[in-house]
């Protein structure tokens, strides 16, 4: 029962194939995956539905769409389609929600006003092809050091802006411990993003320190850095969250990992540290 709530997000075991991943998530007794483009790209996005139903597994969601902070032109045009495409992958692997990555600064620009103006228009765009795929775009707000190359949006707080702006059942947000365990505003907004039921996924690892090289690559199993995933997860649980919990880690030696220990130790990290403050 302590890992009923459990997805393993797809990243964790970035080397491993589709069907390899599928197949450590089952036998390490997780109920949830949380599926990657490109893989599924790699492996056939009907096999890829095929392959996941036939496991058992659910899709908890799919990583990613975004990137949509272009100025006009034949860029952001491009990436509009491309999210429409994610969408459609999303619907057809039943994932409930398409994970946003929304851009950073255009090169050469400095305008992250207008960045963030852009965000909002591309969602006005996407968010009926959303909605008729019955698909949520989920916001996933980034610690502030990727505000330049991947996401404008820093905050949970500037997630839920954004994503008020249109319906709960088009654009929601992520709540990612790595990304936003740090902001002294946390227990309102996710009371908050709560209220408004646009929590559409709840992310965990840990933020370790020394930061990495590339700062990507930061990331940890709960209990090998520093955040608080009692506390944390209490949160998320008193604003009623009921969905699945992704554990997403991009880590060199996580990788380089075996994906079936990277499974195992994954769940037993789940169950210590996250599944105790669950209902």
């Amino acid at each position: 029962m302590s890992l009923e709530r459990f997805s393993l997000n797809q990243a964790t075991v970035r080397y491993a194939s589709l069907p390899e991943a599928v197949r450590v998530t089952v036998d390490a007794g997780i109920p949830s995956i949380g599926l990657w483009r490109e893989p599924v790209a790699e492996f056939g996005l009907r096999a890829s539905a095929k392959l996941v139903a036939a496991s058992g597994l659910r899709v908890s969601t799919l990583c990613r769409g975004g990137f949509f902070t272009h100025q006009d032109g034949p860029a952001r045009a491009a990436a509009l389609d491309e999210n429409r495409r994610a969408i459609e992958e999303a619907a057809a692997l039943g994932a409930p929600a398409l994970v946003l990555v929304v851009g950073g600064l255009p090169e050469g620009s400095r305008d992250l006003v207008g960045a963030r103006a852009r965000v909002v228009d591309a969602l006005a765009v996407l968010a009926p092809d959303a909605a008729a795929a019955g698909v949520v775009l989920a916001i996933e707000a980034l610690h502030p050091m990727y505000v330049s190359d991947r996401a404008v949006v820093s905050t949970l707080g500037q997630a839920l802006d954004i994503a008020e702006q249109f319906a709960a059942t088009e654009v929601g947000v992520v709540v990612d411990t790595f990304h936003v365990w740090w902001d002294p505003d946390l227990a309102a907004q996710v009371a908050r993003a709560g209220r408004g039921g646009r929590i559409a996924s709840y992310q965990v690892c840990d933020w370790v320190t020394p930061i990495a090289t590339d700062p990507l690559l930061s990331r940890g199993y709960p209990g090998t850095g520093h955040i608080d995933f009692a506390s944390f997860t209490r949160l998320v649980v008193e604003a009623g969250y009921l969905g699945a919990i992704e554990m997403e880690i991009f880590r060199q030696e996580v990788w380089d990992d075996e994906p079936a220990a990277v499974a195992r130790h994954a769940a037993a990290t789940f169950e210590q540290f996250v599944a105790p403050s669950l209902p």
